[in-house]
């Protein structure tokens, strides 16, 4: 562990998941191994998907924080918060439009996903470092409502609990029309494994051991939860 490290809280799709492998050719990056893979031949696809590629395929449930408390400590944490959690289904996934990036996103309300990530923000926060002064000044570049600067404050970034989203980033931000001619490539490479039915069965620790670095599976932890 370093001063610089961060870990996050997510879900990612299981090795056996046919998203995975899919998720990772469209990023260009493998985030369980760090290894390169190659992407479809989509113009400029390796600069619209530069950002996401650096996080993983992922859905943040706790976003990252640098450590206040030890390593193994977290990953005891989390192990013990994974036992309490019964596994669930996820709805099925769609591409969706978020704020001008694509990214799968739930196709129905699912409340154990949302206590889900209630859990990992409040039951986690004591092993997040406060962040720094200019991690609060880019986060406050987005021009936060009242309740998203306190959720800032206090939990270290805006949008947990009632604004909590679950999404899995594919894009950079585009532009209508750059959206409308990528669409079509997405949902090709796809096909209908998002929709497909899958269990959420684990929690998965990202780690990133600079600022810069890429962020990778450090651990897996199933759900045991009777």
């Amino acid at each position: 562990m370093t001063a610089t490290m961060r870990a996050g809280l997510y879900w990612a799709p299981e090795h056996t998941d046919p998203l995975h492998a899919l998720g990772s050719a469209w990023l260009g990056r493998d985030a369980e191994t760090g290894a390169p893979v190659r992407q479809p031949p989509v113009p400029g696809l390796a600069e619209i998907t530069a950002d996401p590629r650096g996080y993983g395929l992922h859905a943040t449930l706790k976003p990252p924080f640098r450590l206040a408390r030890p390593w193994a400590e977290l990953c005891r944490e989390v192990e013990a918060l994974a036992a309490s959690i019964r596994v669930f289904a996820l709805p099925p996934l769609s591409v969706r439009n978020l704020k001008g990036f694509l990214a799968l996103r739930e196709s129905a309300p699912c409340p154990p996903l949302y206590a889900l990530a209630d859990r990992c923000v409040e039951a986690l926060d004591s092993f997040r470092a406060p962040p720094s002064e200019d991690e609060l000044a880019r986060r406050r570049r987005a021009k936060l409502s009242e309740r998203h600067e306190a959720n800032l404050v206090r939990w270290g970034y805006p949008y947990v609990f009632e604004d909590f989203q679950f999404h899995v980033t594919l894009t950079q931000r585009l532009d209508d029309a750059a959206r409308e001619a990528l669409l079509p490539a997405l949902l090709a490479h796809f096909g209908d494994v998002p929709a497909m039915p899958r269990l959420v069965r684990e929690l998965c620790l990202f780690t990133q051991a600079g600022p810069g670095a890429p962020f990778l599976i450090a651990e897996r932890f199933p759900l045991k939860g009777a």
